[in-house]
Parts: C-alpha cells; sequence; structure tokens
C-alpha cells in the first residue's frame, strides 16, 4: 500500500512538474509574442533585424535599396548620372512597410513560428516594390538633357569634281541623333533588371549601344550609286570646244548629263537631243544663205536678203552630228570647229573661207563695191588697203553686175577672160583674175580710159568689174580665196 501511495504522489509532482513549465513555457511565449522587435536570430531578405521594429527594418532597407548609383556613358563618356530617384525608381515606402509588419505579426502570432524562431530563429524574404515614374526618367534621359551636341548622320552622296571631271562618291557621315524613346526604353530596362533583383542592387553603368543612332541610310558601299557613278564617268571627261574664229562655245558635262539615262545597268545617250543641239547651234552660228546687214563705207546700212548671200559658213548638222556623238563616247576634250558643208546648195564646190569673228564673218576682210557710186574699198583686218573707181556691168545691154554677197572663188594671173558666142562674143586677156558670181569677177582692164562716173550705163562689162590696173594689182596681191566680195546698189 505504501509503495502504490508512493508512486502516486511522485505521478502527482511530475504532473504538477509539467504543468508548471507548460505553464511557463506559455507566460515566456507570450512575453516574447508582446515585444516591439524581432526576435532574436531573424533575418528579413538576408538584414539581421533581431530585436528591430519593422518600421526600423523598412528605414533600412529603403536606404540600401536606393543606395545605387546609376551611370549613362556615351562613346566613352559620361553623359548623365545620379540616384535611382533621379532616374524615376523609389521604393515603394508604404508597401514595403506593410510586408515587413505582416512578417513581424506572422512570428509573433504563428505558434510555431513563435517555437521555431526561437529554437532555430526565423528567414523571412519580402519583395521590395519600386513606384516608377516615366516623367522624371524622360527628363534625365533625352537629348536635350544630355551634353553631347547633336548632329545628323548623312547619307553617302555623289558629287561630282570639277578639276577632274569625273564622279566620286562623297562618304557617309554617322551622327549621334537618337529617339529619345528608344534611350529611355534601353534604360528602363536595365533599370528594371536592377531593381528587381533578390537584393540591394550595386552601382551601375549603362553604355548607349552604338544601335541606337539613327544611322546613314546610304553608304559609300552602296552597289547602285558606285554603278551610277561609273556609268556617268563615261561621259563626263567629254568636252567639246567649238571654235568660231576668237568666240568658242564649249560643251561639256553640264550640258552633257542632261543627255544621259541609266537604264537597265546601262547609260544611253539621248541622241534626239544631241541632233537637236547640233541643230540649235547652226541655227545660231549659220551665216551663209542667211539674211545679213552690213554698214557701209559711206555710213549707210544695207539689208541683203539670203538667197544673195552665198558667202559665210553653213553647218552640216549630219556630220556634225556623227562627230559630236564619237566626241562624246570618246570621253576626252577637244578643240575644233564645227563641220561644214563643203559644197553650195546647188552643187558648187564651197570656196575655203577667210575668216570669222563669232557672228561676224567678214572679220574686217572683204571687197565693198558700190555699184550706185562706181566705186570699190578693200579692207584687210579692218584697215582700207585699195580704194577706186569701177565700171561694172552695162545697164543699157541688161549685163549688169550681180548684187550681194559673194565668196571669191580664186584668183589667177594672168587669164584670159571669153564669153557668149557669135558677133557678141570675146576673148581677152587680163593680168589679174578674181571670179566670185557666175563668171562675174574683178580684173584690170587697161583697155579703159576712164572708169567712175555714168560710163557703166551704156559701156559697162559684161558684168566684171572693171578696175585700174593698180587697183586690180593691189588688191589681188593681198585677197584670198573664199574672202568676201559685198556687191550692192
Amino acid at each position: 500500500m505504501r509503495t502504490h501511495t508512493g508512486i502516486k504522489i511522485l505521478i502527482a509532482f511530475l504532473f504538477l512538474a509539467l504543468a508548471g513549465t507548460i505553464a511557463g513555457g506559455f507566460v515566456y511565449l507570450k512575453s516574447q509574442s508582446q515585444r516591439a522587435g524581432f526576435l532574436p536570430e531573424t533575418t528579413v531578405n538576408g538584414y539581421d533585424v533581431s530585436d528591430k521594429t519593422p518600421a526600423q527594418v523598412a528605414q533600412i532597407m529603403i536606404a540600401d535599396y536606393s543606395a545605387p548609383k546609376v551611370v549613362l556613358n556615351e562613346k566613352g563618356e559620361e553623359a548623365a548620372s545620379g540616384s535611382l530617384a533621379d532616374f524615376g525608381y523609389t521604393v515603394d515606402a508604404s508597401s514595403l512597410q506593410d510586408q515587413i509588419e505582416k512578417v513581424f505579426l506572422k512570428q509573433n502570432e504563428d505558434i510555431f513560428a513563435l517555437v521555431e524562431s526561437l529554437m532555430h530563429g526565423n528567414s523571412f524574404d519580402v519583395t521590395v516594390p519600386f513606384v516608377y515614374d516615366s516623367s522624371v526618367l524622360k527628363s534625365k534621359v533625352s537629348a536635350a538633357s544630355l551634353p553631347a551636341e547633336r548632329f545628323p548622320s548623312v547619307n553617302a552622296e555623289l558629287k561630282f569634281d570639277d578639276k577632274k571631271s569625273e564622279y566620286y562618291i562623297e562618304p557617309e557621315i554617322y551622327g549621334n541623333e537618337f529617339e529619345d524613346a528608344e534611350l529611355q526604353n534601353y534604360v528602363k530596362e536595365k533599370l528594371d533588371q536592377l531593381v528587381s533583383g533578390p537584393g540591394p542592387g550595386k552601382d551601375i553603368s549603362v553604355d548607349f549601344p552604338e544601335s541606337l543612332y539613327i544611322l546613314p541610310e546610304v553608304t559609300s558601299d552602296d552597289l547602285q550609286l558606285n554603278n551610277l557613278a561609273n556609268l556617268y564617268n563615261q561621259f563626263t571627261k567629254a568636252k567639246i570646244t567649238y571654235l568660231f574664229g576668237s568666240e568658242k562655245v564649249v560643251l561639256d558635262w553640264n550640258t552633257i548629263q542632261k543627255w544621259v539615262w541609266i537604264e537597265n545597268g546601262e547609260a544611253h545617250l539621248d541622241e534626239e537631243a544631241i541632233y537637236s543641239y547640233v541643230v540649235s547651234l547652226a541655227a545660231e552660228y549659220n551665216t551663209r544663205y542667211y539674211p545679213r546687214t552690213f554698214n557701209t563705207s559711206i555710213g549707210t546700212t544695207i539689208y541683203i536678203e539670203g538667197d544673195y548671200n552665198t558667202y559665210g559658213y553653213t553647218v552640216d548638222e549630219d556630220a556634225e552630228f556623227s562627230q559630236l556623238l564619237g566626241d562624246i563616247k570618246a570621253n576626252t576634250s577637244t578643240e575644233r570647229e564645227p563641220i561644214y558643208y563643203s559644197t553650195t546648195m546647188d552643187g558648187f564646190a564651197t570656196p575655203v573661207y577667210y575668216a570669222r569673228d563669232g557672228k561676224n564673218d567678214l572679220a574686217g576682210n572683204y571687197v565693198e563695191v558700190n555699184l550706185s557710186m562706181q566705186h570699190l574699198w578693200f579692207y584687210r583686218d579692218y584697215q582700207l588697203v585699195v580704194e577706186s573707181d569701177l565700171v561694172s556691168g552695162c545697164v543699157a545691154k541688161k549685163t549688169e553686175t550681180n548684187t550681194g554677197v559673194f565668196p571669191l572663188a580664186f584668183k589667177e594671173s594672168p587669164s584670159t577672160l571669153s564669153g557668149d558666142d557669135g558677133p557678141n562674143g570675146y576673148s581677152v586677156e587680163v593680168q589679174y583674175w578674181m571670179p566670185f558670181s557666175d563668171g562675174q569677177g574683178l580684173h584690170d582692164a587697161s583697155w579703159r580710159g576712164s572708169f567712175g562716173g555714168n560710163v557703166y550705163q551704156n559701156s559697162g562689162s559684161h558684168g566684171c568689174i572693171n578696175l585700174p590696173l593698180y587697183a586690180a594689182q593691189a588688191i589681188y596681191n593681198q585677197i584670198q580665196a573664199g574672202m568676201a566680195i559685198i556687191v550692192y546698189k
């Protein structure tokens, strides 16, 4: 009996001790759950928060997570820098503290968490939320806010070198302009990665990618541009300088380029346009069979119809077109006269013309015959060298001298002149013969006793210009085939 009683007493004692211990434990746990700070050996996101209040923990984390410095680098140079807040990223303090307080409550109210914390400590993780203000980033990250002076990219371009007379390609220029939105998106992507990491981020350096910049659309290796330069350069050195005495007309690439067109990768010349150019050149500088005015030695101005003007120059348009086309294709420089007709419209050989000075094809070298005054003047290089009275074709016999402007066909000394058949026929020897129109010419007439006056009315020539021997000789010695003979009333 005593043994059983002792056992009962022992059991009762142990029960009371256990109850006391449990009651004490609950009292202890209750006291710990009412602590202001986290229990010892507690971490949040790796921070030791033992004995720290949620507010204290929040302040520490806000400071650390906001601390990283952001540096933007452009082409190796710092372009902008600042804190995360300067770039529009700030920690959402209210949301962070709410998360920390929830963790704190969980540790204190969950008996198992509390026991676990007391026995082994607790480790908690919370998300550190950031608030992003796009307007702040846009004001910080834009072309206007960065120090570098902006200049645009420039396309490679076809240029003409006047000195070398050829095309070359001006290389492209790579500028530093960019779209603000593209840079802002790029920086935001880098900063989003920074603030979304598992812990506080470190200082970050963001380099501008080369792909950010607005690049030239056409570069110097552009196939189409190079082909175009090569095609044009087939003709750029062609330079044809037309000579009209001292006056020159230069045809070069400034005009020729208008005649070049490209098709299927080949250059072509507009032959119709080239022919039109020849026609316009001829219209500008042709003088034969064109009306002309002439200032006489007595101060009057006469007008000569084109049909009576067989002296001068006429461009052979077909021949000149062929020659010009060949000159352009040869792509070289040349100086020459245009190709003139070698025969007259009626098929007679064209004499070699003496000279021209631009549109002035007399150039101060001509014989002037005034039939009304029966007088002649001969000029060389604008200087009067011979002046004389004369006898022209007979009015009564209707063998008057032809009027107009004629080239001297040739000269001959001595020469025998003959004409007409039957009783009116004649044959006479002269010392100086200078024909100019239909058998009419200048010559000496030693058989005449007088010149000038009204002799020609009834006793004139068969159409020639009769001159004293000295005058015919002086003219003959200085005149050349092709010089103009101007006959008028």
